[in-house]
């Protein structure tokens, strides 16, 4: 005879199942890339059927689409939390410290593989290409929100806080685009490429974004 006591599965709410999809895809787009998000690789890694990954996700794409959002969004709130979390609250300068230092170690390698593969495939799915415009300008306000809090508290001095996140980002962008080719060459070269460049666009003196 078949139980129906303790071991009964709860069944979950269509929101609670869409997120685990997504959450899913983003593991997936992260350690395998973003072709591998498909509906059977997703269904096979949660144990369920792939039709019920194609009911929540008629389109692949924008399943796909949102597993860029959901990784990056993420590694977005870890490597620069936002004020209203406390973490960097009055003290942008401590934040960017703590940024540069974070993205220098081999933990930020993977998101650095998937902005490139989600850059190159955005070029053939609209709906990537949406959400990779999407998350740039909010990495590089969240950058601009920072300076511009460090400029009204006198520990930077810039002229324009949006043009200076985006220059910092163009130079992490590119100072990763090797990360699947010869990461090893040049790493170490371009290791302060970003940190020295933010540290002019603020008016630091050298060194003042490493962490004491």
């Amino acid at each position: 005879m078949t139980s129906r006591g303790a071991g009964r599965q709860v069944r979950k709410s269509a929101a609670e199942r869409r997120r685990e999809i997504v959450a899913a895809a983003a593991r997936v787009g992260l350690e395998e890339g973003l072709e591998c998000v498909t509906r059977q690789r997703i269904a096979d890694g949660l144990g369920v059927q792939s039709g019920l990954i194609h009911h929540y996700f008629p389109v692949v794409e924008e399943l796909v689409a949102e597993a860029f959002a959901e990784a990056t969004t993420a590694e977005l709130d870890g490597l620069l939390p936002e004020a209203a979390d406390g973490s960097e609250d009055g003290d942008p300068l401590g934040a960017l410290r703590r940024f540069f230092t974070l993205i220098s170690g081999a933990e930020f390698d993977n998101v650095s593989k998937l902005w490139l593969n989600a850059r190159h495939l955005s070029r053939y799915r609209p709906a990537l290409h949406g959400q990779v415009v999407s998350q740039e300008l909010r990495w590089c306000r969240r950058i601009e929100q920072i300076v511009a809090r460090g400029v009204e508290e006198r520990a930077f001095r810039c002229g324009d806080p949006w043009a200076a996140a985006v220059r910092i980002l163009a130079v992490v962008d590119g100072a990763s685009a090797y990360i699947n080719t010869s990461a090893d060459r040049r790493a170490a070269p371009l290791t302060d490429l970003a940190r020295t460049l933010a540290e002019a666009e603020l008016g630091l003196p050298a060194g003042g974004l490493r962490m004491p």
